[in-house]
């Protein structure tokens, strides 16, 4: 069994949320990178990975975070919650995903998101049927949140933790 894609958040996943810099809108219209994730998603994409985008943000930030970074280009597939309607844990917004990445429901347990918030991305995924991998770097947001008891599949703290695990996780898959 392979990995079928990657779903990762923006906020406090690849960017830096206390960096962004915002225009009138409150489109971000800069940031900085989570240290080494520029590098992370460089190799995933190396290695053969879909790279998907399931965020709770507006398209321009998107768009301009990941373009001053020069990794817009690395991904496959954007669900962004402005354009979808709905905001994380809603399935809507991972199915649109999916469906982009044309995911059957079958394969959803190799599909991983990477996430920052237990209730928005680990219960959202859990949900689903995706791996949850709770991205949990910085103290931005609580360890435990009142509203959500899921677990996620994976926790990592650093983007080299997460090339780790996904390095691990092709191997164990791939053993089976």
């Amino acid at each position: 069994m392979n990995i079928a894609a990657l779903f990762f958040d923006l906020g406090d996943v690849i960017m830096q949320e206390e960096t962004e810099i915002k225009d009138a809108e409150r489109n971000t219209l800069r940031a900085e990178l989570v240290p080494g994730m520029d590098d992370a998603l460089r190799a995933f994409k190396a290695r053969g990975h879909r790279l998907a985008l399931v965020a709770d943000t507006r398209p321009k930030t998107a768009w301009n975070v990941l373009r001053q970074h020069g990794l817009y280009d690395l991904f496959d597939a954007f669900a962004i919650s402005e354009e979808v309607g709905c905001e994380k844990p809603d399935p809507r917004i991972f199915q649109a995903a999916l469906a982009a990445l044309q995911i059957a429901p079958r394969d959803y347990a190799r599909v991983l998101m990477v996430g920052n918030r237990l209730y928005r991305d680990v219960r959202g995924a859990n949900n689903l049927g995706l791996r949850s991998v709770w991205f949990h770097w910085n103290a931005r947001y609580a360890v435990r949140d009142r509203a959500c008891d899921d677990q996620p599949t994976y926790h990592v703290r650093t983007a080299r933790e997460l090339v780790e695990l996904l390095a691990r996780v092709e191997n164990d898959w791939t053993d089976k």
